[in-house]
């Protein structure tokens, strides 16, 4: 009785492996090997050596045989039981037997004990994972940069793990997930596959909705030019869920690339606009006249003039006062954005007549009422005089300078007071 339970469990061992082909499509070639090595390594242990062993096993069925292999000797001459057997053994079995033949005997598996059977197990669940390991990397080793869909298993702070429709996992870090996203268990969820590892075997797919890899996909779902090779986007820049500059070029003069990724009263980037978030969607036509470039990135600002310095990646753009505000865009977020796109820090400057410029007056002359060191700040980003601070965006003063908000405000309310 203990025999057939001890056998029960070696045969038991295939239904799980079974179930592990059928989830990951293992082939049957694959899966006979595993399973003989798995018997290969526990026969090796018991005996030394597996070599004089034929292990055949039937998947399918969910059995298996195993043969051991012996040299028949002269009774006294046997020097290694497992490889060698004495004439006197073999003929009990067969008299016919002669020396120098070979004896080929069932082994009941069962009968090395419960510790050789879970080693087995062991064994096997250890190839298991192996296999499993492998084939999730092979799956999306060359996937990286394609749009999957997970289902979502389990939120955590710091992640979220997502489950393909094999079961494989998914992880989508917090640092590449939109702001704004919330995540319930079971509701599918897109994103890019931007990495793939394999350290240690231990295979990680890392997906992201912030990479700009993401929005490029899903324009390319979106807009067919895109698809066919007739509009390239050429760069893009993003602050995930808030606003996205796509700078797009077409190679056929009968398409117009802004409006062909835009489509009919935006119809092309609704959808995308919902899967990110609400987040806004500017596109502009990419040129390699930089100061043109800007100029669209800029937009919808108009700009008056811009000077570019190409060395030193750097542009002054000057506007109307009334431009100024929408160059900047809320949080600075549209100057940031079109600054990302062009590769060229942009400072932005409000026009001041000729008149107003001969009344102007040098910072130092402000030193009873704002602090020298403040001044020198203000100065070190190219700023000497009461209107050009004053023309200048607070936004610019505050990051450029590394000035707080309300020094700002403070400075501004004392130059304001000399010109009232």
């Amino acid at each position: 009785m203990a025999a057939r339970k001890k056998n029960d469990e070696s045969v038991s061992m295939f239904d799980s492996f079974k179930e592990f082909k059928d989830t990951k499509n293992i082939d049957r070639t694959t899966l006979m090997s595993v399973l003989e090595e798995s018997f290969r390594n526990v026969i090796a242990k018991i005996f030394g050596s597996d070599e004089n062993f034929d292990v055949i096993v039937n998947p399918d069925k969910g059995d298996f045989e195993i043969y051991r292999n012996r040299i028949i000797v002269a009774d006294g001459e046997v020097k290694d039981q497992n490889k060698e057997i004495s004439l006197s053994e073999a003929q009990k079995v067969e008299p016919d037997y002669e020396e120098g033949e070979e004896f080929s005997e069932k082994v009941d598996f069962s009968k090395f004990g419960r510790r050789a059977i879970l080693n087995l197990r062991q064994t096997l669940a250890s190839k298991i994972l192996e296999l499993e390991h492998d084939s999730l990397y092979n799956k999306y080793k060359d996937r990286v940069g394609q749009v999957v869909s997970g289902e979502v298993y389990q939120v955590w702070k710091r992640e979220v793990l997502l489950v393909d429709d094999e079961n494989n996992e998914l992880i989508l870090p917090k640092m590449e997930q939109i702001p704004h996203d919330q995540y319930r268990k079971g509701e599918t969820v897109r994103a890019v596959i931007k990495e793939v590892n394999n350290d240690n075997n231990n295979p990680k797919i890392i997906l992201s909705r912030t990479s700009n890899m993401f929005l490029e996909r899903l324009l390319e779902a979106e807009v067919p030019e895109i698809a066919d090779g007739l509009i390239t986007i050429k760069r893009i820049a993003r602050m995930p869920g808030e606003r996205a500059k796509i700078a797009v070029e077409s190679y056929d003069e009968r398409i117009d690339p802004v409006g062909a990724c835009v489509g009919v009263k935006g119809s092309r980037v609704h959808g995308i606009v919902r899967e990110l978030c609400n987040e806004n969607i500017d596109v502009v036509n990419y040129t390699s006249n930089i100061k043109l470039f800007i100029q669209r990135a800029l937009s919808p600002a108009k700009i008056s003039s811009i000077t570019v310095n190409e060395e030193t990646k750097k542009a002054e753009v000057y506007l109307r006062p009334e431009e100024v505000s929408l160059a900047i865009g809320r949080g600075g977020l549209n100057i940031k954005l079109a600054s990302m796109l062009t590769d060229y820090t942009i400072d932005v400057f409000r026009e001041i007549d000729e008149n107003e410029a001969d009344e102007d007056i040098y910072l130092d002359e402000f030193a009873d009422e704002i602090d020298e060191w403040i001044i020198e700040a203000i100065k070190g980003i190219g700023l000497d005089t009461a209107k050009a601070v004053l023309n200048a965006p607070r936004e610019m003063l505050v990051e450029k300078a590394d000035l707080e908000e309300e020094t700002v405000d403070n400075v501004l309310k004392i130059l304001r007071a000399e010109f009232e």
